[in-house]
Order: C-alpha cells, then structure tokens, then sequence
C-alpha cells in the first residue's frame, strides 16, 4: 500500500469564504486554489446543492504553517464539526496568545492558556465557525 498524504478536509456549511478570508486574517493563513460550484468542470449534479449555493465554494485549500487543508462550502447550511481539533503549535508564549486570541474572537474558550505537564503553553478554543483548536508551545523534549 502506498498512501501518499492525509488531510483534513472541512465542510463549512455555506461560510467558506468567510471562513477562509476569518483563518487569513487570525492565524496567518496562506489560501490556495478556490473553485466554485459555477466554476466546476463538470455539472453540479441535479439536486445535490440548494438554491443559491451555485457561487459557493466547491472546494479550496489553505496552507496553515506547513500544513495544506483542504476545505468546502459543503452541500447545505447543517455541516456541524465534532470529535476533533486542530493542533496548532508555535515556537513562543505571545505567538500562542495571538492565535489563541484571534481564534476565541465570536468563539468560545473552552479552555484558557495555561502551563501542563506537556506544555509551558496550552489551551483550547471554538472559534465563531464551531471548529475546535487546541493550541501549544511544545515542551521539553
């Protein structure tokens, strides 16, 4: 078996663009290639998105750190994100803080920054689009 890569791929239920421009703006996102459901090489098939979806991403893709993730607009309004997080770690405290900060902006903090047994900083944070982050200084090795 040859797997070449695995990447997260995330339904944003109609926010996408949003969501894009939101992850540019908080953490440094670089956005790569957008394609919309207009734009498809192919016919959206009959049905499989509601009106006014048709200017809606089909899918993108943003490169966080050294990390590319791919993402879409979804096929309706009921994309709900659970049973994970995104682990985003940096070099330095006042990174962490920044990011941490900018992704608790309309989001929620689950759970503040703070010293663990594997982290001199560490804390969790649902931001505005319901997606988890868990963000880190690493430790020592």
């Amino acid at each position: 078996m040859n797997i070449l890569d695995v990447r997260s791929y995330l339904f944003f239920g109609g926010r996408c663009e949003e969501a894009l421009e939101f992850y540019q703006s908080a953490i440094g996102a670089k956005p790569g290639m957008v394609l919309r459901f207009n734009e498809s090489p192919d016919p959206v098939p009959e049905g499989m998105i509601p009106p006014g979806f048709e200017n809606k991403i089909m899918h993108a893709e943003m490169q966080v750190g050294n990390v590319w993730i791919m993402m879409s607009d979804g096929c309706d309004v009921a994309e709900k994100f659970q049973g994970f997080r995104l682990a985003l770690t940096v070099t330095k405290q006042e990174e962490a803080e920044k990011l941490y900060n900018a992704l608790a902006e309309e989001g929620n903090e689950d759970m503040p920054l703070t010293p663990t047994f594997w982290s001199p900083c560490y804390g969790q944070v649902t931001d505005k689009f319901g997606l988890g982050w868990m963000v880190m200084v690493p430790g020592e090795e």
